[in-house]
């Protein structure tokens, strides 16, 4: 009875590995299309996207004010999911933050949650769907006053 040589599959493998290299380029490609004029936001702040429309030839700016519900932070395809109720009803947006799209984004208020990601707050209504606010002491208005007065 004749014997098979059975190789391992170690044995087949290529002798250098070429991945590290694609690695840093996607890197570098990443880093490059990251935007740097968006503020720090985070899940449970009130923001004002401003989203550019095209309509037919014009191009205008419509604003889309809501709650941060998610944030994804994967490095080219970052991401924030947007919701606001309008006329009663849910309406979410999902905005990639490198998409020329979105043309500026405001945080009104700051949340104070104990979650990233706020999908819980989809079936809740009215009060119970409330997030609490970040208290400013005095101090810390007076900063932000006066940053906003040094920035103008």
């Amino acid at each position: 009875m004749a014997q098979k040589i059975i190789k391992r599959k170690s044995d087949r493998k290529a002798q250098y590995d070429n991945s590290k290299g694609i690695e840093n380029k996607v890197k570098m490609i990443d880093a490059a299309q990251m935007r740097k004029d968006l503020p720090d936001f985070a899940s449970g702040d009130t923001v004002k996207v401003h989203v550019k429309i095209k309509e037919g030839e014009k191009e205008r700016i419509q604003l889309f004010e809501g709650l941060v519900i998610a944030r994804r932070n994967a490095q080219g395809g970052k991401s924030f999911i947007v919701r606001k109720l309008s006329h009663g009803v849910g309406v979410e947006r999902i905005f990639m933050e490198t998409s020329p799209v979105v043309s500026k984004v405001e945080i009104v208020e700051k949340g104070k949650i104990r979650r990233s990601k706020l999908y819980y707050i989809r079936e809740l209504e009215g009060r119970a769907a409330k997030i609490d606010r970040a208290i400013q002491t005095n101090e810390s208005a007076k900063a932000s006053a006066a940053a906003k007065a040094k920035g103008n």
